[in-house]
């Protein structure tokens, strides 16, 4: 989990495999960290498979916005 999106989208691009990625996009205050965590946790309880992937945490209007998305691009 990384709040670094720019420098760890690079690193994991050039990567052929990796575990997954979670990305929380604003630096806001820990306990904003902790909630935007727990949303990215509910949103992957049951996913079996999440390597090659990133789960990026963003604020828009007050609402937190989840994206997935593979990364290296297949």
């Amino acid at each position: 989990m990384t709040n670094n999106a720019r420098d760890f989208r690079k690193l994991y691009a050039k990567e052929e495999s990796h575990a997954g990625l979670v990305i929380i996009v604003p630096q806001v205050l820990p306990a904003l960290q902790r909630k935007l965590f727990d949303l990215i946790l509910q949103e992957l309880a049951g996913v079996k498979d999440f390597v090659n992937e990133v789960m990026e945490a963003t604020i828009e209007e007050d609402n937190a916005v989840l994206t997935r998305y593979s990364l290296p691009e297949a």
